[in-house]
């Protein structure tokens, strides 16, 4: 059986480069915010650029919350957030009004960068950034510490359990880049925009 990889569709994805990338290892992502879709999904994919309140909004209207935690909190299924993807999976964001809950699979936050050195430090932040490999993941590898990734966010994830951070970078202060736990795996980072260390990342989430 090929292997089946589901790119949620919430209506705030970048989505079509990311399905660009997959198709490099032979892999073609149905795009989806279909519950039957998701629930047949091997693996699964929450991109997203955007609004941290109008994605949760989003993926409440579309039925789409309890669907996610059946799949990837009890089903274990291996899942890849990327960039807003990736805050989505912590406990709430400061994006929005008041504090807006996220779907809590990590013990996170998601804050706005307060840069003291605004001609040096730009917001949003926009362009290459080096990570800092915290510790050992399959989703890493064949990639160097210090690798460049491209960034463009202006909110960034504080972890509380730091067992959970995969990669930390330095915008000013440092900033958890990406996490992992278990099944999960979030990267603020845009893999399918960071040429041959982003393509070796999706490749090796194909591989888990």
């Amino acid at each position: 059986m090929p292997l089946k990889v589901v790119i949620v569709d919430y209506g705030m994805g970048n989505i079509q480069s990311v399905l660009r990338k997959f198709s490099l290892f032979g892999i073609t992502p149905t795009v989806s915010n279909d519950s039957a879709t998701i629930n047949s999904a091997d693996k699964i994919v929450l991109p997203g650029v955007g609004h941290f309140g109008e994605a949760m909004k989003n993926l409440i209207s579309l039925n789409l919350v309890n669907v996610l935690h059946e799949n990837v909190l009890i089903r274990k299924k291996p899942t890849l957030g990327i960039c807003l993807g990736m805050q989505l999976m912590t406990s709430f964001s400061e994006e929005g009004e008041g504090l807006v809950k996220g779907l809590n699979w990590f013990d996170a936050s998601v804050k706005k960068f307060q840069i003291n050195d605004i001609q040096k430090y730009k917001v949003p932040f926009i362009g290459w950034n080096k990570i800092e490999i915290k510790k050992p993941s399959i989703l890493m590898s064949g990639i160097e510490n210090g690798e460049e990734f491209y960034f463009v966010h202006s909110f960034y994830c504080e972890a509380n359990d730091e067992a959970n951070i995969l990669n930390s970078t330095n915008h000013e202060m440092d900033f958890v880049s990406a996490i992992e736990k278990e099944n999960i795996f979030g990267v603020q980072y845009h893999p399918e925009k960071s040429h041959q260390a982003g393509e070796r990342l999706i490749n090796n989430f194909i591989k888990l």
